[in-house]
């Protein structure tokens, strides 16, 4: 269908980019012109935040400093809203926090708004990965450790 369109725009003689010449209806009228300014993606690109299906549960257990580690559930919804649930291994102690995230303005990384949470993490196709709090990479031997993956 795409290369009928092509072809069709290519063979007409009027190469006015503003006028749709595809359209089935009476030859005689006048087509409306093409709206070309689609801001969606066209002023940023694609970004994590338009281009993919962030939307869901990651999960992932990171470290921890005195127990095996800190199982982490994160969900964050269209709305920009978030829940968060932290359960510390073998030591019985649960923190559970919601509120809302924000976008940086390149569209790669949310910053969580809660009661208690305040992370960065930068979004990638069916991950997340846990920024410092500066936004940059955690580095070092357990840095894997930080990727969360979708459910």
């Amino acid at each position: 269908m795409a290369a009928i369109t092509l072809l069709a725009s290519c063979t007409q003689k009027d190469k006015n980019p503003e006028i749709d010449v595809t359209a089935k209806s009476d030859p005689m009228a006048i087509q409306a012109p093409v709206d070309s300014t689609d801001t969606t993606t066209s002023a940023k690109g694609d970004t994590s935040e338009n281009a993919l299906d962030w939307a869901g549960t990651y999960e992932a257990v990171v470290p921890c400093a005195d127990c095996p580690g800190i199982k982490t559930d994160l969900t964050l919804n269209k709305d920009k809203t978030f829940s968060i649930t932290e359960e510390y291994l073998e030591r019985n102690s649960k923190n559970q926090d919601k509120g809302s995230f924000e976008w940086d303005a390149a569209g790669k990384v949310i910053t969580l708004k809660g009661k208690d949470s305040n992370y960065k993490y930068k979004v990638g196709e069916n991950t997340l990965t846990q920024l410092d709090m500066s936004g940059q990479p955690i580095d070092g031997p357990n840095k894997d450790l930080y990727v969360f993956k979708k459910k």
